[in-house]
């Protein structure tokens, strides 16, 4: 089976496997978790930033930071195609009872333009504009990074008007890895930032939330109220530690089977349009008589996993279980379509 469908369906190597059997483990909740521990500091110290907190999915350390940068009645600048909003199961409101403000970016990135034009006046008919959340790289725009220039001029806009400024930064090493930036970069400009660890860096499961002390000592109550308190899961926190260790420098590898596949899609005639691919999602339209179905058939009959995205896009994500010659077999299959 080859599977594009996600970057989340990837499986522990064998090295990983055997950190997380020698990890030595504790009662997290009572803070005495080493494994956890260290990947917290090593995670923290990465970023630039004071201190971590390991949670079992990324939905989890965006929602506890939503809940500390807002109050109920608050408003949440973002993106129309963000995680938090597409994907979260309306989280915003039912756990931290705020509203949206809804951008119309491109491609899952918005300007600081865009948010100084969103931010609610001081009036009280209208939510109370607290937290603007990115999203690097945006999944429905095809894995686009921002430009981090226009992150400065972001948090500038959010500096000169007291608001939050949070990163959604499930597949942020792709970013990192597609601009030659530093994950210190971003410690220095964000308030919070939210790294998976189960998608292009391969563990099983889990997120990490990074911020200063007091945020994570915050976000550490909420933790426990949204009922992700683990205990001995330094087991899991391994495979975390391990992925940051070894897993980050190979990303690039993805990035360039994702220009292999799209080479290949653009001479078929069926293909009508792909974003522009910069890191590991390969978002195209198909026309004429194909419909995304079809082509995801076609593919199955292959033992090639993809998903659908809308009525007309079909959505591919490369990972570190998909190998250069599984790359080549798919190139091969859909050069026969």
């Amino acid at each position: 089976m080859i599977d594009y469908r996600s970057d989340t369906v990837t499986k522990p190597s064998a090295a990983m496997l055997e950190a997380m059997f020698n990890a030595k483990v504790g009662d997290d909740v009572f803070g005495e978790d080493p494994s956890i521990n260290e990947l917290e500091n090593f995670a923290a110290e990465m970023f630039g930033m004071q201190a971590g907190l390991f949670c079992p999915s990324g939905t989890m350390t965006n929602q506890i930071a939503i809940k500390c940068h807002t109050q109920p009645g608050d408003e949440v600048i973002c993106d129309k195609l963000s995680h938090i909003y597409q994907y979260e199961g309306g989280g915003i409101a039912f756990n931290s009872g705020c509203s949206v403000n809804l951008i119309e970016g491109d491609r899952g990135r918005i300007s600081a333009e865009q948010v100084l034009h969103s931010i609610n006046a001081d009036d009280v008919h209208k939510a109370a504009t607290s937290l603007v959340s990115l999203e690097n790289t945006s999944n429905r725009g095809g894995g686009s990074c921002y430009d981090f220039n226009e992150i400065i001029k972001i948090k500038e806009v959010c500096n000169s008007h007291h608001l939050k400024l949070h990163l959604d930064g499930a597949r942020l090493f792709n970013a990192l890895t597609a601009r030659q930036e530093t994950p210190r970069q971003y410690g220095e400009v964000f308030d919070s930032i939210s790294i998976c660890l189960s998608k292009g860096l391969g563990t099983p499961v889990g997120s990490l939330i990074l911020g200063d002390k007091d945020f994570i000592k915050k976000a550490r109550r909420i933790r426990k109220v949204f009922g992700g308190g683990m205990r001995q899961a330094g087991y899991l926190a391994a495979a975390g530690l391990y992925a940051l260790q070894n897993n980050v420098e190979r990303i690039s590898e993805d990035h360039l089977h994702s220009q292999m596949l799209t080479t290949t899609l653009r001479k078929k005639s069926f293909v009508d349009n792909i974003l522009s691919v910069e890191t590991n999602i390969v978002i195209f339209s198909v026309k004429n008589e194909m419909t995304p179905k079809l082509f995801i058939e076609k593919m199955q009959e292959n033992n090639i996993y993809m998903y659908p995205i809308s009525p007309t896009q079909v959505r591919i994500v490369v990972h570190l279980d998909i190998t250069r010659e599984m790359i080549e077999k798919t190139i091969k299959i859909i050069e026969g379509i």
